[in-house]
């Protein structure tokens, strides 16, 4: 046995107690397989909180290894052998403190995901799906993505031994594509956005019998997501930042964390404080602003949707109130940044200080300048960006020069 697995191997106590439509309140039977609620919208995982608190310590958890695993108390899965990994640690909190002087800030910090399976926080949502479609009986399973989200089923779903189907716009990531083929599933590039790609799988569940792995449409990728709110608290001291910056397309790692502060206050390992959360999007790709904005509780579907960050072009999200709910009532807010904005971030955070964002992580960056700009919040708060992904996934400027060997080098102009 080896000690760095003690989490995917020791069997711990499991507290789920229902699952519960999001929208209606409607309590669902646990350890059965679900979609969305009779009301078409997503469901959460309950637990007995109170059981959760006479089990679980700080001391204990301290002792564990650093991975996603470490929380299994507030984690849905119930038999250790259904456990699917890839080796999901701890991701760091990186300082960002030249970009933050240079932005007229003082505290700023990225949450690099990249460093996860498959370089990207999908991970931490479809490795707790995989697992819980596993638990449940699940063989076949299909999804749409911009992206990382298929390469991460693809992914666990080999090692689940499950077959996997996913379907991706055309212009999605070439990169991606090429990872979701390799790692054994059957992808398909269609001519469409990733709500149309849904649509395709929705007919397929019909058809063919697939569980549909879209976002939100089970109830288990926000388990897995909330786990970057749960392990950004113990890493900050208990005591949760004054801003967080998500990008957000479906949303379901912000409503996580949301659900996770939620439940960490209920066990007594934080206070009441919250953080304001800004769900940040594109300007070619903002329904979730557009909501805010008017002061709606549910998006329309954005028409045209168009940006470099292709993370964040979901022109429907199926969670919309989710994401709306938890910005209201963290006095946040949703910002729309410009792709000229998102590249210039990028860029200058490499330069500055060494950290290669993914241009969804540029987005939140931009997303920090114009909250300080505007006061959303203050010059001397601590905000944490989320990168969601590693940088090398996507193209990046070739700025190299040459250099001719056999001719004379000017080496006082190099």
């Amino acid at each position: 046995m080896l000690i760095h697995d003690l989490n995917l191997t020791t069997d711990r106590p499991t507290f789920v107690t229902h699952l519960e439509c999001s929208l209606t309140g409607e309590r669902y039977e646990a350890d059965r397989l679900h979609g969305l609620s009779a009301a078409g919208k997503p469901l959460l995982v309950r637990y007995d909180l109170d059981g959760v608190r006479a089990t679980l310590t700080k001391e204990a958890l301290s002792s564990r290894p650093m991975d996603l695993w470490r929380w299994r108390e507030l984690l849905p899965v119930r038999q250790t052998s259904n456990i699917v990994s890839l080796g999901e640690n701890a991701t760091p909190l990186i300082p960002l403190p030249r970009t933050a002087k240079r932005l007229g800030g003082a505290h700023l910090l990225a949450k690099d995901e990249g460093r996860l399976p498959t370089a990207s926080f999908k991970a931490r949502g479809l490795v707790m799906a995989v697992s819980m479609a596993k638990e449940l009986g699940v063989t076949q399973v299909a999804m749409p993505t911009n992206g990382n989200a298929g390469a991460a089923l693809a992914a666990y779903a080999a090692v689940a031994g499950m077959e996997s189907v996913i379907f991706c716009p055309a212009d999605t990531p070439e990169v991606n594509v090429r990872e979701i083929a390799a790692q054994g599933a059957r992808v398909y590039r269609v001519n469409g956005y990733i709500d149309d790609c849904g649509a395709i799988v929705g007919q397929g569940v019909k058809e063919r019998g697939w569980f549909d792995f879209s976002t939100l449409k089970e109830p288990y990728r926000i388990e897995g997501k909330k786990t970057m709110g749960l392990e950004l608290a113990e890493q900050l001291g208990w005591e949760l930042p004054d801003a967080i910056f998500y990008p957000t397309g479906g949303g379901t790692g912000l409503i996580g964390m949301w659900k996770a502060f939620d439940e960490l206050e209920k066990i007594g390992f934080i206070g009441a404080k919250r953080p304001k959360m800004f769900a940040v999007q594109a300007e070619g790709c903002a329904p979730m602003v557009r909501a805010f904005e008017q002061g709606v509780e549910f998006a329309e579907r954005w028409e045209d949707a168009q940006t470099i960050a292709m993370g964040i072009r979901v022109p429907k999200a199926v969670g919309d109130f989710l994401i709306l709910r938890a910005v209201r009532e963290s006095s946040g807010a949703a910002l729309a940044v410009s792709d000229a904005a998102i590249a210039a971030a990028v860029r200058d955070v490499a330069r500055d200080d060494g950290l290669l964002l993914c241009p969804e992580g540029g987005a939140t960056l931009a997303a920090y300048q114009r909250a300080l700009d505007e006061g959303l919040i203050g010059r001397d708060e601590r905000a944490v960006l989320f990168n969601c992904a590693s940088g090398l996934k996507y193209p990046l400027e070739d700025q190299s020069r040459t250099l001719d060997r056999h001719a004379p080098i000017d080496f006082a102009s190099l």
